[in-house]
């Protein structure tokens, strides 16, 4: 027989007998009977809780209500998004400026919440960047992006934007291994040493929540996966998954596979700003913008340059590499700070370590294999709490419910396995459809899980919803799990390709969300708070019209420029009433789409009169009776 074709039935009837040997003597879940009435909200009724789902290569941040699945939002972030204008107009083009030039568009993985004590506080939202690397800071009044930080030195932003336990810090790592400084040098050079990655400290302002990089630390160049961050006992300290130790550069699933244990990296964010305060970094280049949009008012962008660099050379006791097995996707942290759960997606155990073993062996030199850039290999069994055995196949992500339970997704074989905490036994194995990637529990990340309500975002739809072309929506599944056996609950299609989601409780934001912006507060430069304030004035070949809209028309009403003409319509919103936005578009413009308005803002709608002719514009939101009246012309004269 082909060696091929054997490996291939070999490793399925590996597969086979895993599974079935992984469901033996554990419940399933089922769907509960009264699923339908458990995730119906009368109409006029509110959901229990807000979810914060990442758009993977939409680049944006959804908003749904659970339980009910309904879409309220969806949050621009690091695309341009046409309907309301992100990206394009001139108050938010400059959120998506980097030192690569305006990029459009990323790929956002991993959704954090603010903390205070480990726990929600209902401030913000972070966002990562994966493809251009950077961080967002999303304000949860306005449930608006507010912060962009590019971060240097990287590349595949993918282990962020995770947060320490009162948010003093979001961590990113380098998925993307690359030379840093950045230079061209053979691919080859990767298994030679040359590739290095980081360890980048993003400091959150605790009144502001302005990020700025404290300081990053060069790291062994392997592909930084995932990461969370210490609750009490393990404050200091933060966890990165690692794999692809092995250095491949060509056929990497191949390559990147061969050892039997990567590393989870335990990191001592504490230590580091210690040795960072003792002056033991260094400067180092590395150029970045910073972009920040304040309330009611264009875009600031500022571009940074050179960092604070430090070796782990310099920094005895900063990192210690843990053995986990295999190519280890998720690293997760219990409630109580003590076990660090790994999910090895070639694995066939849960691996948990301990903390406090950790904290025990981590200078003992008998508890060390090596060190790899002068950071210490510490024994697997030394700082292990103990493994899940052949819990399903593919493990990657794990959530707390606060009552002594883990819940992890297991990709290959499409489930959920709920273990205990502990004694490590699988108590329930929960079907997900299908290919499950990372799950969600309320406030399952933090402290004080909420629990109730645990969501899979799977990856592959196939037969849940009606065909509509050649790819489905990303499903996510809702199961209850307040109850001792999880049921499932619903399905409900996604935006984008959703990697992570953050559930807080309802109550924590509804009544603190922003209706409008006071028109009084505005300071934006071209706003004006009063119909008779409406002009056009006129800078050479620069035209500027302050026009004001309200139920059902604009002032000025009819506006004449001439060919050539750049013309800016700084429109402001004179309602003040909730949920009366106004839009604003004009016939044929080539380059901007419709901006969606608030009640109190001044939003700018670029326009270049190239043509002779009379062009139409009008409010593209349904405001009034009257709003298909709302309408008015421009005359671009030769």
């Amino acid at each position: 027989m082909n060696i091929k074709i054997f490996g291939c039935f070999f490793y399925l009837g590996l597969m086979f007998l895993a599974l079935v040997g992984c469901k033996k003597g554990a419940a399933t879940a089922s769907l509960a009977s009264d699923a339908a009435k458990r995730v119906y909200v009368a109409p006029g009724d509110k959901d229990e809780v807000y979810a914060f789902l990442s758009g993977g290569f939409s680049g944006q941040m959804s908003v749904y209500g659970i339980p009910s699945a309904r879409l309220f939002k969806i949050i621009p972030v690091f695309s341009v998004f046409p309907e309301n204008g992100y990206g394009y107009d001139e108050e938010t083009k400059n959120m998506l400026r980097t030192t690569h030039g305006y990029v459009p568009w990323d790929d956002s993985h991993h959704v954090e919440a603010s903390m205070t004590d480990g726990k929600q506080d209902g401030r913000w939202m972070f966002l990562n960047a994966n493809n251009t690397p950077r961080l967002a800071r999303i304000d949860l009044k306005s449930f608006e992006t507010k912060e962009i930080i590019e971060i240097p030195n990287t590349a595949g932003n993918h282990a962020s934007p995770f947060a320490t336990e009162n948010t003093e810090y979001l961590m990113a790592a380098t998925r993307f291994s690359v030379p840093i400084p950045q230079s061209s040098v053979p691919i080859e050079n990767f298994s030679k040493g040359d590739f290095k990655g980081t360890i980048t400290m993003v400091k959150v302002d605790p009144k502001s929540g302005r990020l700025s990089i404290e300081l990053q630390i060069l790291v062994p160049g392997f592909d930084y996966d995932l990461s969370h961050c210490g609750k009490g006992k393990s404050h200091d300290w933060c966890f990165f998954t690692s794999y692809n130790t092995e250095q491949a550069y060509k056929m990497i699933e191949v390559g990147a596979s061969k050892n039997d244990k990567d590393y989870i990296l335990a990191f001592n964010w504490v230590r580091a700003k210690q040795c960072l305060d003792q002056g033991k970094a260094s400067n180092f280049g590395g150029e970045y913008y910073r972009n920040f949009l304040p309330e009611n008012q264009p875009a600031v962008s500022e571009k940074m340059s050179g960092v604070k660099m430090l070796q782990p050379k310099d920094c005895p006791g900063v990192m210690y590499y843990l053995p986990t097995p295999k190519s280890p996707h998720g690293t997760d942290v219990d409630p109580t700070g003590e076990y660090i759960v790994g999910g090895g997606k070639l694995a066939t155990v849960i691996p948990v370590h301990s903390f406090t073993k950790l904290m025990d062996v981590k200078d003992k030199p008998e508890h060390r294999t090596k060190e790899i850039m002068n950071i210490p290999v510490l024994k697997y069994e030394s700082t292990l709490a103990g493994e899940v055995n052949k819990p399903c196949l593919g493990p990657l992500h794990t959530e707390f419910d606060g009552k002594g339970y883990a819940y992890t997704s297991c990709f290959v074989s499409s489930e959920v396995v709920k273990w205990k905490l502990g004694t490590w036994e699988v108590v329930q194995h929960l079907p997900a459809y299908y290919s499950v990637g990372h799950l969600s529990i309320v406030g399952g990340s933090s402290k004080e899980p909420y629990g109730k309500y645990l969501i899979a975002l799977n990856k592959i739809t196939k037969d849940r919803y009606l065909p509509v072309g050649m790819e489905l929506p990303q499903s996510a599944q809702l199961y209850d799990i307040s109850g001792n056996k999880a049921e499932l609950l619903s399905d409900f299609p996604t935006v984008g390709e959703p990697h992570y989601s953050q559930m807080i409780p309802a109550k924590m934001l509804m009544d603190k969300a922003a209706k409008i912006y006071p028109l009084e507060e505005n300071k934006h430069p071209y706003a004006i708070k009063n119909e008779k304030d409406a002009k056009v004035i006129r800078e050479g070949n620069v035209v500027r019209v302050l026009m004001t809209q309200i139920r059902s028309h604009f002032k000025p009403d009819t506006i004449e420029v001439r060919k050539g003409d750049t013309v800016y319509f700084h429109v402001t919103n004179l309602e003040q009433d909730f949920d009366i936005p106004h839009g604003f578009a004009i016939n044929g413009a080539p380059e901007m789409p419709n901006l969606l308005i608030m009640p109190g803002q001044t939003r700018t709608f670029k326009w270049q009169a190239s043509k002779p002719g009379i062009y139409p514009f009008y409010c593209t939101d349904f405001c009034s009776a009257l709003h298909q009246e709302m309408q008015q012309y421009i005359r671009v004269s030769p």
